[in-house]
This record gives C-alpha cells, sequence and structure tokens, in this order.
C-alpha cells in the first residue's frame, strides 16, 4: 500500500460499521490519498455536520473535499475522477472513466 506523501484535506465522515466507507477507505488508502476519517459514532459534532449536509439523514460516507465539494456514498469511479478534479491525482479508475464518457 502506498502512503499518503501530505497532509490530509479531505475530511471523510464514517462509522466502523460501514462498509461503504471501508470500500471508499480502501480506495484512498491504494492511491495513497490523504484524508482525515472522523466517526459519527464517536463525535456528536461530527454527526450533526453530516447531518446538515444530507439535510437530516446520517448518511455515510460523507467525504468533503478542499474546493467545498462534497460527495455522499461515492462508487469508486465517482471518487475516482474528484479526487483527480480536486487533487490532481489520477488513478486507472479515473482513466477508465473518462474513456468510459468519450465512449457515450
Amino acid at each position: 500500500m502506498a502512503q499518503p506523501t501530505h497532509e490530509p484535506s479531505i475530511l471523510m465522515y464514517t462509522t466502523s460499521w460501514c462498509g461503504d466507507c471501508r470500500r471508499a477507505k480502501k480506495w484512498l488508502n491504494e492511491h495513497a490519498v490523504a484524508y482525515r476519517d472522523i466517526d459519527i459514532d464517536q463525535d456528536e459534532a461530527a454527526a450533526q455536520v453530516v447531518m446538515q449536509i444530507n439535510h437530516g439523514s446520517r448518511v455515510i460516507p460523507t467525504i468533503l473535499f478542499p474546493d467545498g465539494s462534497v460527495l455522499v456514498e461515492p462508487s469508486n469511479r465517482q471518487l475516482a475522477l474528484k479526487v483527480e478534479e480536486t487533487l490532481g491525482v489520477t488513478s486507472d479508475d479515473a482513466q477508465r472513466a473518462h474513456a468510459a464518457g468519450q465512449q457515450s
């Protein structure tokens, strides 16, 4: 697994039991993208942030990017494209997504 090379600029609101959270964290770790993991079961203020972003729902993962954009329950493809767009980190997933978009 690659090691992140910079300070986390992504905030990811998660829980320990969430499968989509584990998948998103795995993708970020595999691509050496630094992030700060905030467990909303352990941090009530963080849970309130998630509910505010998601109009009253505790939907996770909720991922905040340095440009202020948000992804909620993203697929790996969506995550790859957003990481490329906001951080300039290109992955095979992002390249495949771009190729698929050009074919449609």
